[in-house]
């Protein structure tokens, strides 16, 4: 410092030069130390899910109390042995190996095992690995285990051109929301009411926002269940009915219950091949209630602002699936319920998964959802699968408060005011969508 003081001019500024950066480098030394102290992680918001069974509340759901995804053997459910090959066999890494060994047990790759399934869907004429007491679970659960390795069926009533039909008169190039309803052939009044009501093609205006968007709407369908008794012939009906609305999609193969995993899987296969550039997709069943309106202001925003976001990180797929969430739910182990779901067929708990009754999806994720289908073995119940389909891909679904898969309190079922904050509801009767639709349309100016 004496040095320094005996400088003048030029000599003294560059003998201060480095007493100076020596004071800035303390000064954000000391910034950078009290900020890493007073830091604190922001906070998250806690969204409303549906309640699972280790729910300490009967608002929120706790998180998952482990991984779904065990990558260990269950050598004692069916379910698990088979995803466990194929795991191995998607496995890059593992691959290579034909077989390996579990305790004392040697446990057979998926190609083998389907070696000894005949290609003949239609006589499900196929060898399973042993599953103790196959013969007296109940009947569904033994007909989707003989048929579990089956994943095409015909189509026998097809609709390619319902997602490019009068799209120039309305100047889109594709619909905004293509809504995919489950049905069976003898539920005409259901399709009908749906068709005048929330389920109407054509181009819908949103409740807030009037852009609204293209809709178009289709009903899956297989063939009458003859197992559960005779049934009236009704093809020529379902004939006319196609030929009028133009609206459904039948393929050959038994609607079940248990078969409604098959109504997803084909239907991807459908919109990959005649509906790609859906923006979204709806999936719901033929006795829900939905504001259709108010679902497209929902999607109309989420779709700005997953532009604004590709603008900034050039990330072009919409990852959006919605419904209501229900975390750490369990198989049902009850014999006498339609959930039942054995411990030699299936051992673990389920994914988070959104109610079966109503979800919708962006488009993008429904074909990768497809792709991610052909690694995840079948399951009976076909919301859990959609669950263990978006756990492949590392998502999880959005919970919607709106979406009441579970019903509105009894005492509000009545009022249409209860509806405003309501996007889906389930389950409704054809009069009662026709009814609830008129009275949604001049809600009292008091709600």
């Amino acid at each position: 410092m004496g040095r320094c003081c005996k400088c003048n001019g030029r000599l003294l500024c560059m003998c201060l030069l480095p007493c100076m950066m020596t004071g800035h480098l303390l000064v954000y030394i000391m910034v950078s130390i009290f900020v890493t102290i007073s830091y604190t992680p922001p906070k998250i918001t806690t969204h409303f899910i549906a309640s699972g069974i280790s729910t300490n509340s009967s608002n929120l759901a706790s998180h998952p109390v482990g991984p779904f995804w065990n990558l260990r053997l269950e050598d004692s459910a069916l379910w698990n042995r088979l995803q466990h090959a194929w795991d191995r066999q998607h496995n890059p890494i593992l691959r290579g190996n034909t077989t390996w060994i579990t305790g004392e047990r040697k446990v057979k790759l998926l190609s083998e095992i389907e070696d000894e399934c005949s290609s003949d869907c239609i006589s499900h004429k196929c060898s399973l690995p042993r599953m103790h007491d196959f013969n007296s679970l109940p009947d569904q659960m033994r007909a989707f285990i003989m048929a579990m390795h089956c994943r095409e069926y015909p189509l026998l009533i097809n609709q390619p051109g319902i997602c490019k039909r009068n799209r120039s008169s309305f100047g889109f190039d594709s619909p905004m929301l293509l809504m995919a309803i489950k049905s069976q052939v003898g539920n005409f009044e259901n399709r009908q009411a749906i068709r005048e009501t929330w389920g109407r093609s054509g181009l819908v205006e949103g409740e807030s926002n009037k852009k609204g968007g293209l809709v178009r709407t289709v009903f899956l369908l297989g063939r009458q269940d003859s197992s559960t008794g005779p049934h009236p012939d009704l093809k020529n009906l379902l004939e006319l009915e196609n030929k009028k609305y133009g609206d459904i999609l039948h393929w050959d193969f038994r609607d079940t219950f248990f078969n409604l995993t098959l109504k997803d899987l084909l239907f991807w296969h459908w919109l990959q091949e005649y509906c790609p550039t859906a923006m979204f997709v709806f999936k719901g069943d033929d006795d829900v209630f939905v504001r259709t309106g108010a679902l497209l202001d929902y999607l109309q925003k989420q779709w700005d602002e997953h532009n604004l976001v590709k603008a900034i990180t050039n990330k072009t797929d919409l990852d959006l699936f919605v419904g209501q969430v229900i975390y750490n739910a369990m198989p049902n182990r009850e014999p006498s319920t339609k959930y039942y779901i054995p411990d030699r067929f299936y051992k673990g708990g389920y994914p988070s998964y959104a109610g079966g009754g109503g979800v919708v999806y962006s488009g993008s994720l429904a074909l990768r959802l497809k792709e991610v289908s052909e690694k995840v073995r079948l399951f009976p119940i076909d919301d859990v699968y959609l669950g263990m389909c978006l756990h492949r891909l590392g998502l999880s679904p959005s919970h919607h408060p709106g979406f009441l898969t579970f019903d509105l309190p009894e005492s509000d079922r009545g009022s249409p005011c209860a509806y405003r904050s309501v996007l889906l509801v389930h389950r409704r009767r054809p009069k009662e969508i026709l009814t609830l639709w008129k009275q949604l349309q001049s809600l009292p100016g008091h709600c």
